[in-house]
């Protein structure tokens, strides 16, 4: 045996589980949710499961079963996406911008103790999401509190930062947990890419009398752009996903409303398995449409060096 087919025969090998596991356990349910979102499924008894074709998606977006008209179905469907939508900016903008400056300073800063501040900002991400959603329901609940015993102690009365009547404080206070959660680890993503930029291009920086914050802006964003936009992708679907189990352990009840995102509404239709994979095509397609969105956004010239 030649060896070039020698080298073709071991990355085969190499690859075929891979491939075989993200066609088993990737492309394949994924199909599945496409096609069952074409039936009504009844899941006690398959042989009356039968093809709707595109009935659960007209009753997704006007709400009409079996000729009557539910406003509130294609309100609740909407006001879930907004919410999903809302969580993906504003968490990712602020997530994105607080790892990138602190990954600049524990690589470029001569700090004491940097690898003691790495674990300690690290360590939310090893953590289980459930766990993180527990300790922040403590933290934000009204009576006994730790935020709201912290502002009481300045004389300010008591916030219900996972209550009802405001989406804009009940949608922060889940922001805020899943920023908590998510910063350490794209930090540890930047710090990789950061270590890669030569230290010659932040000496003749220096030289030429140029700041911190100038090297910041044209010297370690552009280089870690490319970094930033990968994990853009990974942030998108990562925050359709933890969403769900914040939004289901700390916001409860309250899910119904202020705090509903895609997910829940496709949990909370587990009896309807075809119109739950109606959601499901759709929540794909979201998340699908906002990555290609957001990296169209970022897309910009490649710095080498």
């Amino acid at each position: 045996m030649g060896r070039k087919k020698q080298q073709n025969l071991f990355v085969f090998f190499a690859l075929a589980p891979a491939v075989i596991c993200f066609f088993a356990f990737m492309i394949l349910p994924t199909v599945r949710i496409f096609l069952m979102s074409l039936f009504e499924v009844n899941k006690y008894d398959a042989a009356q499961t039968k093809f709707v074709g595109l009935n659960n998606f007209i009753t997704l977006f006007t709400g009409k079963i079996d000729g009557t008209i539910i406003p509130e179905i294609p309100l609740k469907i909407a006001t879930s996406l907004k919410n999903t939508l809302f969580l993906v900016v504003i968490v990712g903008i602020i997530t994105l911008f607080i790892a990138i400056l602190m990954a600049s300073i524990l690589v470029r800063e001569n700090l004491k103790f940097k690898n003691l501040f790495r674990i300690i900002f690290y360590i939310p991400n090893i953590l289980s999401i459930v766990v993180i959603a527990g300790i922040f329901q403590a933290i934000y609940e009204k009576e006994f509190g730790l935020l709201n015993a912290v502002i009481g102690f300045f004389g300010m009365k008591p916030v219900d930062w996972l209550g009802t009547g405001s989406n804009t404080i009940v949608l922060y206070s889940l922001a805020g947990a899943m920023v908590w959660q998510a910063v350490g680890y794209y930090m540890v993503m930047y710090m990789a890419s950061l270590s890669t930029i030569p230290e010659h291009l932040y000496e003749a920086s220096a030289l030429e009398g140029a700041g911190k914050i100038y090297e910041f802006f044209h010297i370690t964003l552009p280089l870690l752009w490319g970094t930033i936009r990968t994990t853009l992708t990974f942030f998108v679907v990562s925050t359709i996903n933890l969403s769900f189990v914040l939004v289901t352990v700390m916001a409860g009840s309250r899910s119904d409303n202020e705090a509903s995102v895609i997910l829940f509404e496709m949990a909370k239709q587990q009896s309807v398995q075809g119109y739950a994979m109606a959601i499901g095509v759709i929540t794909f397609m979201f998340s699908f449409g906002v990555s290609v969105v957001m990296n169209a956004i970022t897309k910009r010239e490649t710095y080498e060096f």
